[in-house]
C-alpha cells in the first residue's frame, strides 16, 4: 500500500529517522518542522496521515490537531500523535483533541506500520464516500456537511465480547457514562448471534479470550457484508504487539492496553463511533441524494434524467445483440380536468395509483420512468412486438377497469383512461431520440383518434391495438 505520510518533528534527527524507516516500507514521505508549517504543508500536499510530535515549540501538536480537526478541508486526514510522554492523562488530551492513536516513544515499528496501513486504509474508504457525496451535489442535491467533531457519540448500540465477567462489567460502567447501550457475551458464538440480529455502532473485544480466537472473529467480521464497516476496538495486554499488528492489518480499527484506563477507554470509543456516524451520514446522504438525483419523488419511478442515460447504455446493448427492444410511452387521459375538478392532491393521488398498476404490470427486467408530467415511459429489453402489443393493451385494461380511489375515502371513485404509444427500436437507424418520437407519435395518434386506445407505430402508418369506450 503506498500512502504519503506527514512526519511533524521539530528535530531533524527524529525526522530524517522516521522518514528513513517509512520509505523503506514505500511510503512517500513529506515533512514538517513545526505546527504553522505543518498546517501548509497538508493544505498544499493533501497527505493520507500525519505522524505529529506533541511536544513542539510555539504550537504544540495538541494545537495542531485540533486546528486540523476543526477544518473542514483536512478533518477526514488521520492524525497519529507521537510522543515520549506515556501517561494516560497524556494519551486521552490527545484523543480528545482529534487524533486517531497516540505512540509512545520509542516507537515499535510493527505498530506503527500497522497503525499507518490501518489508518490509511480508513482515510481511502472516507476520501471515496465524500468523493461520491459531492459527486451528488452536482445534481443539485443539498449536502449535509457537519464536521466530524459536532457528530454525536452518545447513546450508541456497543457489543462487548469479553470472557472476563469483571473487565466486561468494568467497560460497561464506564460506557455508561454517555447512556450508551451495552450488550455484554462471552462467546464468539453469543457475539455472531447478537451481529445477526441487531445492528451495533462498536464492538469491544478481547484480544486474549480464553480457548476462543478473538483475532478470526474480528477476520469473520470484516468478511460479511453486514458488518463490514462495524467499527471494532480490541483490549490487549502490553506485549500483544504483533497479535495487534497483525489484527489492524485484518481491519480492526483501534486498541487500548490494560490496565483499562476509563478516560482513555471513553476517548477511544467516541472516536470510533463518531468517525462511524460521520460516514454512515456520508453513505445515507450519497444513497438519499442519488435516489433524488435519479428518481421521481411523488411515484418512486425513474425520473427522465435517468431514463436517457440508461436508454444510451441498453440501445447499445441491444444493437450490439441483435435482440429486440420495445418502447411504450402513455399518459392519463383529461389529466388536466382531474387537477381542474378535484385538485391537484387527488391529481397526485392518482400518479402513484397508476405508477403502482404500472409497475405489477410489467416484467422486473422492465424499466419504468415518469418522463414527465402525467407522462410515463416503459423500456422493454428482449421482447417481441406481438408481447409489447400484449402488454400495452393489458396496461391500457387494468386502468379503465378499475376506478381510482383518491385520498378521500368517502369521495367518488375517479374513472380513469390512459392512451398508450408502441415502437419498435431499429437497430440500422434508431437513436434515444428517434425510438422515443416514434412511441410519442403513436401515443399522439391514440389521443387524436379518441383516447383509451393503444397504437403502435408501423413504417407504413399505425396500428391500432386495442381500444375502449372513449370518454366525453
Amino acid at each position: 500500500m503506498t500512502a504519503r505520510v506527514l512526519v511533524v518533528d521539530d528535530l531533524r534527527p527524529n525526522v530524517k529517522l522516521l522518514e528513513a524507516k517509512l520509505t523503506s516500507e514505500y511510503f512517500d514521505v513529506i515533512t514538517a518542522s513545526d505546527g504553522a508549517e505543518a498546517l501548509e504543508r497538508i493544505r498544499d500536499s493533501q497527505p493520507d496521515i500525519v505522524l505529529l510530535d506533541v511536544m513542539m515549540p510555539g504550537m504544540d501538536g495538541f494545537e495542531v490537531c485540533r486546528r486540523i480537526k476543526s477544518d473542514s478541508s483536512m478533518m477526514h486526514i488521520p492524525v497519529v500523535m507521537i510522543t515520549a510522554l506515556s501517561d494516560a492523562a497524556d494519551r486521552v488530551r490527545g484523543l480528545e483533541a482529534g487524533a486517531d492513536d497516540f505512540l509512545t516513544k520509542p516507537v515499535n515499528d510493527v505498530a506503527m506500520f500497522a497503525r499507518v496501513r490501518s489508518l490509511v486504509r480508513l482515510k481511502m474508504l472516507t476520501d471515496e464516500w465524500r468523493l461520491r457525496e459531492e459527486t451528488s451535489g452536482q445534481f443539485g442535491v443539498l449536502r449535509d456537511e457537519q464536521p466530524l467533531y459536532e457528530v454525536n457519540a452518545r447513546r450508541a448500540d456497543v457489543l462487548v465480547l469479553d470472557d472476563n465477567e469483571i473487565d466486561s462489567a468494568k467497560v460497561a460502567a464506564t460506557l455508561e457514562q454517555d447512556e450508551d447501550a451495552v450488550t455484554e457475551v462471552s462467546s464468539v458464538e453469543d457475539a455472531t448471534a447478537h451481529l445477526r440480529a441487531a445492528r451495533f455502532d462498536l464492538v469491544i473485544v478481547n484480544l486474549r479470550l480464553d480457548r476462543q480466537d478473538a483475532l478470526r472473529f474480528c477476520g469473520q467480521m470484516r468478511a460479511n457484508d453486514a458488518t463490514r464497516y462495524t467499527p471494532i476496538l480490541v483490549v490487549a495486554e502490553e506485549d500483544d504487539t504483533e497479535r495487534l499488528a497483525k489484527g489492524l492489518d485484518l481491519g480492526i480499527n483501534d486498541y487500548l492496553i490494560k490496565p483499562i484506563d476509563r478516560q482513555e477507554l471513553l476517548a477511544r470509543t467516541r472516536t470510533q463511533i463518531r468517525r462511524q456516524r460521520y460516514q454512515e451520514r456520508l453513505r445515507d446522504n450519497y444513497e438519499r441524494s442519488l435516489a433524488m438525483a435519479l428518481t421521481d419523488s411523488l411515484t418512486g419511478l425513474y425520473n427522465r434524467r435517468y431514463l436517457t442515460a440508461h436508454m444510451n447504455s441498453l440501445i447499445g446493448r441491444m444493437r450490439d445483440s441483435g435482440k429486440p427492444l420495445a418502447v411504450l410511452m402513455f399518459d392519463i387521459d383529461y389529466f388536466k380536468q382531474i387537477n381542474d375538478t378535484h385538485g391537484h392532491g387527488v391529481g397526485d393521488d392518482v400518479l402513484v395509483e397508476l405508477s403502482r398498476r404500472v409497475v405489477h404490470n410489467v416484467r422486473s427486467v422492465d424499466t419504468v420512468a415518469r418522463f414527465g408530467g402525467e407522462e410515463f415511459l416503459v423500456l422493454m429489453p428482449d421482447t417481441e412486438e406481438a408481447l409489447a402489443s400484449t402488454v400495452a393493451e393489458r396496461l391500457r385494461v387494468s386502468v379503465a377497469r378499475e376506478p381510482f380511489q383518491g385520498r378521500d375515502a368517502d369521495a367518488q371513485a375517479l374513472e380513469i383512461t390512459i392512451s398508450v404509444g408502441v415502437a419498435m427500436f431499429d437497430g440500422a437507424t434508431d437513436s434515444v431520440e428517434s425510438i422515443i418520437k416514434k412511441a410519442d407519435d403513436a401515443l399522439y395518434e391514440a389521443k387524436r383518434s379518441g383516447r383509451n386506445k393503444a397504437v403502435g407505430w408501423q413504417p407504413e402508418g399505425f396500428t391500432t391495438l386495442g381500444a375502449g369506450d372513449a370518454r366525453t
